[in-house]
């Protein structure tokens, strides 16, 4: 702290050293202002301008924005990950004794955020805490929030599946041990990573921590058990966090709920981004993922399940079928579901609401939005009763509103309650008796100063004069400077203006004295009514909280039904068994950005004896499209959706594989064969026989015969080790051979017609291989130039034939082998003559050394 500072920029130093790390906007009056290091950060980040003030014998940098802009400003620091602590002015600076005194109120940080205005109300904000030993694959424990919901979710996870389980709820912000520092942690780059001393998740220090927050002797009501010290110090961790950052806020956490798994597939980010699941492979926002076409959600929290639902299926047929005979009822019932719809449309985001009453942040229009929502419940309960399987008698009763609670914010909240308590005029009339007589007061003091305008005109003889307030001089006659001869002697000069002047009378003083009491005495009553009627409120959160849960899920089984309807889907048949049979599938994604008789159905059956498709065909024939629509109908069936296909009968998976498409990753230096190598070998020690693999053009980031030796092998590992019902889309003709040496191959293209030298894609499944690539007629229909698409059938028809190009190969260099050209070589025809499975080993030895001898001679 430098000795010459001035009391404003020490009082900023202190505050600063218990953030360090964080942006701190420092109210001064009606801005938010920044100093030094902040000031040079903020004005870069946020594009304001650097100024200075003076501090002392120097000038501070200085940089600063508007109180009423704090919400704009607040959402880019947050969008690039910074923290942001919000220091408040905490006195009237009219009453302060020398320096406001000013204090940190909260931190805003990406995971542990309340504004509506910095989230997004159709996804979850996430905290996660990550607790256990970095450097082993032991078992780690998660501790999942979202302080803007209040959920509080603890789930034990492998080291290994890290990624996975932090895939799956996408988070805003980790929280981790500053031993963790160095280690690589598999999350999105876009989350915030947040380091905090290792005796904060010690877990004896959590277990305190956690009884101290909730008020408990023991967590086994928590469900917690004395083997979950992961669980225990990555909760007991995060609440602490919470409570540091946001003081006043954390209470909106509700009791932490154990997810020990086991009853929902884990998507590997594999499969999250081939499939386009919530984000699209290209761009940003969620145009064109299978979440844009299912989200006909109406509330935000059915909207945040429902990507929930999508990221988590069901692997529990009978949890499956539970969901499908709900959304069979409504799709059957069109009346009952449109009736459903408009109601729903009238709830507002209870989750966010109630969490706001229980931080005690909620203001008199989120109290009045909130009892408007549970106004709809009762409707919405009747609505339901026509639907048996819809609600179980549990929820039926979970839905049962507090009607007295419903009644108290009915009397209490005028239907124009403002934004903020600051505004007044919040308690509804009649409400209170007290505050009735003080608004009387108030209005009759108003009414005798308006009437004293009229009386003075007239005693003055003064036409023009009039009452005015504002909240610096209060209550005053303004007089023209052309009428100031006319001004009586018992009129007291308040204030001079360029065109004239401002007076007060002692009976003028009285009246502003007397609304002036009123209204404080209004303001403080209307308050601690107000914070009375919160509290009501809070005493009824747990039954909110199940009133909203039962909600979000009616909504999301709604919407899928609405989809259902207005799509054609149909309900797959979801079992036990082996066997995934669609007839008539389509891509829920594509069919919706093309007319529907355009899009082309297609028929797959995968079974015991036919459990593994090499499916073949030129680029551009839609075989990708195959592939991801057999693993969305899939997915779709397990989240217990309906699905876009004429039937469905869908044996349940437990891990849904796909390695689609070609990217190499630059940041960890992978080429783009390293990248398919590093994919094909999650999917190869992952699968089980219960799995669906998806597999696209695997080999093609290398020579030709290395890539078909990888793309044989994996196949037949798939068929004789895993087992698992697998579709593998491949240019490698020579792939489609295994079906005759392996029982559970089939082999399957997507059509092509030609005509003269035009080809016509088809894009229907036909049984049976390619005969050919057509790669050189894509090529044509991407544009190359004619000269270079000549040259390649010219070359082309050569290999084929079994010849050499017309140009001569690289001198001292060994020509690569043609795919398609007949392999001369005597140790080649050797080893085609050779049952190289009846060989023993000796035999293996012998035939190897004259193989070599051959080859030299």
């Amino acid at each position: 702290m430098a000795a010459d500072d001035t009391p404003l920029i020490q009082q900023w130093r202190e505050v600063k050293a218990l953030h360090a790390d964080a942006l701190v906007l420092f109210r001064v009056g009606d801005f938010y202002e920044m100093f030094h290091e902040d000031a040079e950060e903020g004005s870069r980040l946020l594009n304001l301008t650097l100024t200075s003030r003076n501090n002392g014998s120097s000038r501070a940098p200085l940089a600063g924005i508007p109180v009423h802009a704090l919400d704009t400003y607040l959402q880019r620091l947050v969008r690039l990950g910074r923290r942001v602590a919000i220091c408040e002015q905490t006195e009237d600076p009219a009453e302060a004794r020398g320096l406001v005194r000013r204090e940190v109120t909260e931190t805003v940080t990406p995971g542990a955020i309340f504004a509506d205005a910095l989230l997004d109300a159709r996804r979850n904000n996430f905290l996660v805490a990550v607790a256990g030993n970095p450097a082993a694959d032991a078992l780690l424990g998660l501790a999942v929030a979202d302080l803007s919901t209040g959920e509080l979710i603890l789930r034990p996870v492998r080291r290994c599946g890290l990624a996975d389980a932090l895939g799956r709820v996408e988070p805003s912000e980790l929280l981790l041990p500053r031993s963790w520092d160095g280690y690589a942690v598999p999350a999105d780059r876009q989350a915030t990573r947040t380091y905090r001393g290792d005796w904060l998740f010690e877990p004896e220090n959590a277990a305190e921590e956690l009884k101290r927050r909730f008020r408990v002797l023991g967590l086994e009501g928590f469900g917690l058990e004395a083997g979950d010290r992961v669980l225990i110090a990555a909760c007991g961790a995060l609440v602490a966090y919470l409570a540091e950052v946001q003081p006043a806020g954390w209470g909106s956490l509700r009791p932490p709920h154990v997810d020990r798994g086991g009853n929902e597939m884990v998507l590997d980010e594999m499969t999250r981004r081939n499939l386009e699941l919530v984000e699209p492979l290209r761009g940003t926002g969620r145009t064109g993922t299978l979440l844009d076409v299912l989200d006909e959600a109406l509330t935000p929290m059915g909207g945040r399940l429902l990507r929930c639902w999508v990221l988590a299926p069901l692997l529990d047929p009978a949890a499956i079928n539970a969901r499908l005979n709900s959304i069979e009822e409504l799709v059957v019932q069109d009346d009952v579901r449109a009736a459903v719809r408009r109601i729903l449309a009238g709830v507002r985001d209870l989750e966010r609401l109630s969490a706001k009453v229980g931080a005690g942040r909620a203001s008199p229009r989120d109290l009045l939005a909130l009892g408007a929502s549970l106004d709809c419940i009762p409707p919405l309960r009747q609505a339901c009763d026509a639907l048996s399987a819809l609600l179980t008698a549990d929820q039926r009763e979970g839905l049962g509103t507090p009607d007295d609670l419903r009644e108290e914010l009915t009397r209490a909240l005028h239907c124009d309650a403002p934004a903020s308590c600051a505004d007044g005029g919040y308690i509804r009339d009649g409400y209170s008796a007290e505050l009735d007589e003080l608004r009387a007061a108030r209005e009759g003091a108003t009414g005798a100063i308006a009437a004293m305008q009229q009386r003075e005109r007239e005693r003055t003889g003064i036409a023009s004069l009039k009452v005015g307030f504002n909240r610096v001089f209060g209550y005053y006659f303004e007089v023209s400077r052309a009428n100031l001869e006319r001004v009586p002697p018992d009129f007291h000069r308040k204030q001079t203006l360029a065109n004239g002047e401002r007076f007060f009378t002692p009976e003028l003083k009285t009246w502003e004295e007397t609304v002036l009491r009123a209204g404080e005495r209004i303001a403080a009553l209307e308050a601690s009514l107000f914070g009375a009627v919160r509290q009501r409120v809070c005493e009824h959160l747990p039954a909110i909280h199940a009133i909203s849960a039962r909600i979000a899920t009616l909504d999301v089984l709604v919407a899928l039904a609405e989809v259902a309807r207005r799509r054609d889907y149909v309900r797959p048949q979801v079992g036990d068994g082996f066997a995934l049979e669609i007839v008539a599938g389509r891509h829920p994604v594509v069919e919706t950005i093309m007319p529907r008789e355009q899009f082309i159905p297609n028929d797959l059956r995968l079974d015991e004896e036919s459990r593994l498709v090499v499916l073949t065909g030129p680029n551009m024939a839609g075989k990708s499209t195959v592939l991801r629509q057999v693993g969305l109908i899939t997915l779709l069936a397990q989240i217990g959706s309906f699905v876009p296909a004429r039937s469905a009968s869908v044996g349940v998976v437990d891990r849904i594989f796909t390695r689609v498409g070609a990217s190499d990753n630059l940041v960890r230096g992978q080429s783009t064969f390293m990248v398919e190598m590093n994919e094909t070998a999650a999917i190869l020690n992952g699968a089980s026989a219960r799995s669906l693999v998806l597999l696209d053009e695997i080999g093609r980031g290398t020579s030709t015969w290395d890539g078909l030796s990888v793309a044989t092998a994996t196949t037949e590992h798939l068929h004789d080790h895993v087992g698992a019902k697998t579709i593998f889309a491949t240019h490698y003709q020579e792939l489609t051979r295994l079906a005759e040496r392996l029982a559970g191959v089939v082999n399957f293209s997507v059509a092509v017609s030609e005509e003269n030298d035009d080809i016509v894609f088809l894009r229907r499944l036909v049984p049976g291989g390619a005969d050919r690539s057509y790669g050189v007629d894509v090529a044509r229909l991407a544009g190359l130039p004619p000269a270079v698409v000549e040259r390649a059938r010219h070359i082309l028809r050569e290999l084929e034939s079994g010849g050499g190009t017309s140009s001569p190969p690289p001198p001292r260099r060994q020509a690569q082998l043609a795919l398609f050209a007949a392999p001369t070589h005597p140790v080649l025809e050797r080893l085609r003559v050779t049952d190289v499975n009846h060989l023993t080993p000796m035999q293996a030895l012998v035939l190897l050394a004259e193989l070599a001898t051959g080859a030299r001679s």
